[in-house]
Parts: structure tokens; sequence; C-alpha cells
């Protein structure tokens, strides 16, 4: 196999403007499928956050919920049913809608996702909010994510600098008491967290027994999945329990499958591979046409179409190595630069970069298959 290799090499850089378009072309096909990629995963990484990040066992919702930003509302009184029993040692009700900012500078308004708690417990394990829980007991006081987008206004930079930071949420006047760190998703571009009380100061037309969100608490050693399945039997049809995991695949299933984000961001990357296969199917052909005569001679001296296909096929290697490299560095970049304009957490995983390099060589493999055909067709007898 490697005897053959000086062939492929030599092949694919005997003419240099064309082997730089290939790898062009193919560094293009990659960064086009990691862009795909990484918007997927930070969509569903940024709508799932909030549920990753809750410090619980279990959650009880209303039965109609389906995603964070447009949670319907349950009673109080069936997470109060889930205090009785023994499993069990805390609830908090939560609170979750979307208001809407004034930016204290220019005056525009902006929605943002506002969430509600007693401040006694701190249900988010977020950078910034236990330390400043204090602040919520506070009349309208809130506490502002730093990582919201810039059109809210500079209000982490001028807090940072000791300012007092006046708006309004709501058309109700609210003090930003405090910094977290959290993050814009594509449902929200900023976040709130207060206090219960203040949340329901900011939501006039909200009942203080309706709330959006349970969080439970389970004793230590209580299996949550099994008294997840206890409390589907015991509780009326109008709230459900999940587990903390079954909490954010709720969230992440209605991105995937009730948006056609997932299917838009598929059909991207499986735009990514096709124009790669036409790329290295267009460079590969052209490399067999041109050097037809020479495998024809080697042909009617008895080498095998499988002498060949493994020439084509380790230019296909090599193709999809060496066009991997750039498009991989070239994403890394691209991004940085997204992350820093949109607040998204925008990353290349271990998985993400195997699968693209596989889709890669495959995308070069299937091409040079279909490159040989020409190949195996010819007869030296007519060629000379």
């Amino acid at each position: 196999m490697f005897n053959r290799l000086p062939i492929a090499v030599l092949q694919l850089i005997h003419e240099k403007p064309r082997f730089f378009a290939a790898i062009a072309g193919i560094a293009f096909a990659n960064i086009l499928m990691f862009l795909q990629f990484g918007f997927q995963d930070a969509l569903f990484e940024s709508a799932t956050i909030i549920q990753r990040k809750l410090r619980a066992d279990l959650v009880l919702i209303s039965t109609n919920s389906e995603v964070l930003f447009s949670m319907n509302s349950f009673s109080r009184r069936r997470l109060y049913q889930v205090l009785s029993h023994e499993e069990v040692s805390q609830v908090t009700p939560m609170y979750v809608g979307l208001g809407t900012w004034k930016n204290p500078w220019n005056g525009r308004t902006r929605s943002l996702l506002v969430m509600g708690f007693d401040p006694k417990e701190s249900v988010l394990d977020l950078p910034g909010i236990t330390e400043n829980l204090p602040q919520l007991y506070q009349s309208d006081t809130v506490l502002f994510d730093r990582r919201s987008r810039e059109e809210f206004g500079q209000v982490a930079d001028e807090y940072g600098r000791g300012n007092d930071i006046f708006t309004e949420v709501n058309r109700n006047k609210i003090k930003v008491g405090g910094l977290f760190t959290l993050g814009a998703s594509f449902a929200a571009d900023g976040n709130l967290v207060t206090s219960e009380l203040n949340f329901l100061r900011m939501f006039e037309d909200r009942h203080p027994e309706a709330i959006n969100i349970g969080v439970i608490n389970l004793k230590p050693g209580v299996d949550a999945i099994a008294f997840t399945r206890k409390l589907e039997k015991e509780l009326p049809k109008d709230v459900r329990a999940l587990t903390h995991d079954e909490f954010a695949a709720l969230e992440r299933n209605y991105w995937e499958t009730s948006t056609a984000i997932g299917f838009i961001f598929n059909l991207g990357v499986s735009m990514g591979f096709l124009i790669g296969l036409v790329i290295s199917y267009q460079i590969l052909h052209t490399d067999v046409v041109n050097h037809l005569q020479e495998y024809a001679t080697l042909k009617a001296m008895g080498y095998k179409d499988i002498y060949f296909l493994g020439v084509v096929f380790q230019e296909s290697l090599l193709l999809s190595a060496i066009g991997y490299l750039p498009g991989i560095g070239v994403s890394f970049f691209l991004f940085r630069l997204i992350e820093d304009a949109t607040f998204l957490p925008m990353q290349i995983t271990p998985y993400r970069a195997v699968l693209v390099l596989v889709l890669t060589v495959t995308m070069c493999f299937v091409s040079g298959a279909i490159a040989m055909r020409k190949l195996r067709k010819a007869d030296p007898a007519e060629i000379f």
C-alpha cells in the first residue's frame, strides 16, 4: 500500500494551483460544517444551561410546559403536596417570565428573561448568585447578567465602576444590586434574577399562588428516578415531575423537534458535505483524466484496478487530512469572534472535531470511488 504513496503525493502536487484550490475547497467545506455544528451546539447549550445549573434533584412543572421562556403556571399547593413526602428535604417555588427592560442610557426597550425565588435559597449554581442574594431582600432590586447583550446598556461596566444603576422592567423602577454570569441564548438576549416579591411587583398580572417551577431537593440516599415515578402516579395530571436531566432534555427536545432550527442546521451540515464532495470529485476526476494514458500503460503491464483504486484513495486521504487542518484552525478563530459578538457558547468539542474529520474523509473517499469509474472502464488499446 505504502509503495503507492509517492505516486499519490506527486500526482496531487504536480499542478500546485489546482492542489491549493482543492485544499481551500475542502477547508471551506470543513468550516461550513463546523459552523453549523457550532451554532447547533450553542443553541442547545445556551437553551439548557439554566436547567443544568438548577440546584435540584427534581422539578415540578405544568403538564403544558415545554420551554423555559414560556412556562405555564400551576398551583403552589402542588409543591407543598410533594413536601409532605418523607423523601423530600426542601422545596422552593420559582417564577419565570419574559420582562421588558429599558436601557438606562438610550431609553430603548428589549425583552429579557426574569427569574424570581426566595433569596433564602440559592437555587441557581451560577457565579455571582450566592454572594449577591442578600441584595435581593431590598425592594425592587435585581441581579443583572453581565453576559447579556450590549443592547441592554453598559450595565456591567458601570456597576463595576461603582455607579448606581436604576432603570425600569415592565415600567416598574428597579435597581441593579449585583451581577451574575449566565449568557445569552436563542430565546433571551439577557437575564435577571430577583426575589419572588420583587418578581410579583414587576409582573402585576401574576398571582402569588401561580408558580412556574417547583425546585425539589431530596434527602441523601433517595433514588431520584424512582421517586419521580412515584410522584407521577400520585400527583394530579395538571403537573408532572422531572428529574434534573429530564428537565434539560425537555428544553433540548423542544428546540430540536418543535422548531425548524434543528432541521436548518442539519441541512447546513449536509450542504457542507456535498460541497466538499463535489470539489474533491472534480479534483480527483481531473487527475484521473489527465493521467489516463499513464494509468493505461500500467494496466497494459498487468496492474489491476485495485492498485489504481489504492492510489486514488490515498490521494483522497491526503486531501482530506491536509484540507482539514486549515479548516479546523480557521473555525477556532471564527468561533472566538462569534462568541465575543453574540455571547453564545461556541466551542469545538472533541466529538465534533472527530465527526467532521470522519465526514471529510468519507466525502473524499466517495468522490475518489466515483472518479475511478472512468479508469475502470478504460481499455488500454482504445486509449492508444
